[in-house]
């Protein structure tokens, strides 16, 4: 019997990918996604935007001379495919594995990765960058952005837009619509459309119509505006073209996103005489291919392992309530009982704990999209009539409002709650998604309350305290499952800037934060049997901190040890040296565990905390070492 070679397996580059017969490209998209299926069910990854993307991604790289022409994704999550068919399908198996490749495109990992990417919107003007930069080289590759429909909600999508109209260069958007928001028929129609006004002899008509009637002065120019406006209310009737058309971008769809013959012509059509800015409009199926997603793409859109068969979830032996749980069981708990309290989302009503929310206060809650500087400065909007708004973003997303913290919150000292999930290191998402930077890039500004929790009980006492403090405040807390702590059945407000002594010791302190504090308890219990006698303090506050408790054991014991699960850059022990230089504290040697100066790489938590020396046996070494001169 003849054993047949899959045709994945012979599509190591783009270019013998261009080599295949038009006609085999859809086997080879089923063999993609089932590779992706099977490999994600181990890995756990981003299942459903890289399935919704297998045709396209094979008629882009299949049409354009790629890594000569350069493709960006936008955030990334629907690269698996891309990876695939260059060369990384040997290693494809290592997805998002410590030592592995990455979810998301990286540049140093191959060629075809053209802009590293992880956060939302970026996509166009990465490509408008490339563009015009391409066109002072006097270079004539092509730029194409791939974005999302959700990721055109950010604003910097559409201030790229803006100016690409503005500046009229070769630059191609692809809108990869997944919300199957137009109707088949209407889908059908305007795709037909599309084509039609794409092809080569439509396009070398309208150019040359353009340019005879530009030649006669000003009634030329006013019977060509008015076969404008004609051509647009037509499409802009069956499409949503004329919003990009008004951009003076050629708008193009949309397009049926899994018939590649389709999208493959109008590809080629947009390659080769199209000028300007162009827009693409392709509606894909999120999840395409795999029921489950399909039936659930939200579910699916970024899962842990799990069985193919049946696409339930790997069990985890692990049953603590996660704290993004906990914050959200408790927020709805103080709003049951306090109207002003609202709930804002950027897109992450799930990821961030507040569907309950959601659907128990429907009008008190609000999902802007990804549109994070709009989140915060919406809600300094509410604060200033007395609503009392809780914003609820990722770390590594807060890092987009950076300025309106700044000049919409704590400039005018208004009372917006921000609820900072996955800080610290988050695992397998790598660099971009690691929440290492919200110490650094918050303790400075002026008004801003810092907390953060040892466990999920005092997360929990920490939001209630939150909401009757008359200023900005942030709680810090990390991914995952707290401690498993019994959580009492009232709230309490916690003395303001107070923190808690958990041990005494004269040899040594140990300063840890957030989910290091346990980690420490650990070691003074190690330190214990060598001889070293540590004490432990939970310092709760960052911002404003408690200087007189630090302080005092810092002079009692001679020799102190902060960990954060932060970078050291500007984190929480440079807040102590600070702290010990204001009151003229000398003489106390100081041992900062943190992340070093570089991006950490993906991984399990466990092992990033280990590598980064914050680690329980990470602390015992260095009071050991720290201690060596005590006696």
């Amino acid at each position: 019997m003849k054993i047949v070679t899959p045709l994945l397996d012979t599509i190591n580059s783009p270019e013998a990918l261009r080599l295949l017969p038009e006609e085999k490209l859809p086997a080879l998209a089923d063999e993609i996604r089932n590779t992706i299926i099977q490999s994600v069910a181990k890995t756990g990854g981003h299942l459903a935007p890289s399935l919704g993307v297998a045709e396209l991604t094979l008629a882009i790289h299949y049409v354009f001379n790629t890594p000569h022409d350069k493709l960006i994704w936008d955030v990334g999550h629907q690269t698996y495919a891309h990876k695939l068919i260059t060369g990384r399908r040997d290693r494809f198996h290592t997805l998002r594995q410590y030592k592995g490749i990455s979810g998301f495109p990286k540049r140093e990992e191959s060629e075809y990765d053209t802009f590293d990417t992880g956060h939302s919107s970026t996509s166009i003007s990465a490509s408008l960058g490339i563009a015009l930069a391409k066109h002072l080289k006097g270079d004539k590759a092509r730029a194409i952005a791939v974005i999302g429909d959700g990721s055109m909600t950010g604003g910097i999508a559409f201030e790229a837009l803006n100016q690409a109209g503005h500046l009229g260069k070769n630059l191609i958007v692809i809108l990869n619509d997944n919300e199957m928001s137009i109707s088949p028929n209407v889908g059908a129609l305007s795709s037909f459309l599309s084509r039609k006004l794409t092809g080569k002899t439509m396009v070398r008509v309208k150019h040359d119509m353009e340019q005879f009637l530009k030649s006669f002065a000003n009634v030329g120019e006013n019977i060509l505006q008015v076969l404008k406006k004609s051509e647009e209310s037509f499409k802009g009737f069956f499409t949503p073209g004329m919003l990009f058309e008004a951009l003076k971008f050629e708008y193009v769809g949309p397009l049926r996103g899994h018939q590649l013959g389709n999208l493959i012509a109008t590809l080629r059509n947009i390659r080769d005489f199209s000028h300007g800015p162009v827009l693409v409009h392709v509606l894909t199926t999120k999840g395409k291919g795999y029921k489950p997603a399909e039936k659930n793409p939200g579910e699916y859109h970024g899962v842990g392992p799990f069985r193919v068969e049946t696409g339930k979830p790997i069990s985890i032996s692990n049953k603590k309530p996660t704290y993004t749980a906990i914050f959200g069981e408790t927020l709805v708990q103080i709003a049951a009982k306090e109207p002003r309290i609202v709930a804002i989302s950027a897109a992450m009503t799930q990821g961030t704990g507040l569907f309950e929310f959601s659907r128990r206060f429907p009008d008190r809650f609000f999902d802007v999209g990804i549109a994070e500087q709009h989140a915060v400065t919406f809600a300094a909007g509410l604060a200033t009539e007395g609503i009392r708004p809780v914003v609820a973003i990722y770390s590594t997303f807060l890092q987009r409002a950076l300025d309106q913290i700044i000049h919409d919150v704590c400039l005018p000292n208004l009372p917006v709650i921000f609820a900072i999930d996955r800080s610290g290191v988050v695992g397998d998402d790598g660099p971009t998604h690691h929440g290492v930077f919200d110490i650094s890039f918050l303790r400075y500004i002026p008004n801003m309350i810092i907390m953060v929790p040892k466990d999920e009980e005092e997360l929990r006492h920490m939001l209630f305290t939150a909401i009757s403090l008359p200023g900005p405040v942030a709680i810090r807390y990390p991914r995952g499952s707290g401690e498993g702590v019994p959580l009492s059945a009232t709230l309490e407000k916690l003395p303001f800037a107070k923190g808690e002594l958990l041990k005494t010791g004269d040899d040594i302190l140990l300063l840890p934060i957030g989910n290091r504090v346990y980690p420490a308890l650990e070691a003074a219990e190690g330190l214990k049997k060598v001889g070293i006698q540590a004490a432990v303090i939970n310092p709760r506050f960052i911002n404003p901190m408690d200087e007189d408790l630090i302080a005092e054991w810092a002079t009692r014991t001679g020799r102190v040890v902060t960990i954060e699960d932060h970078a050291r850059k500007g984190g929480f022990g440079s807040a102590i040296l600070e702290l010990f230089t204001r009151n003229a504290i000398f003489g106390v040697q100081v041992r900062r565990l943190g992340f070093p100066d570089h991006f950490i790489e993906h991984g399990p938590q466990e092992t990033l905390w280990r590598l980064g020396k914050i680690d329980t046996p990470a602390i015992i070494n260095a009071a050991i070492e720290l201690s060596k001169n005590r006696f």
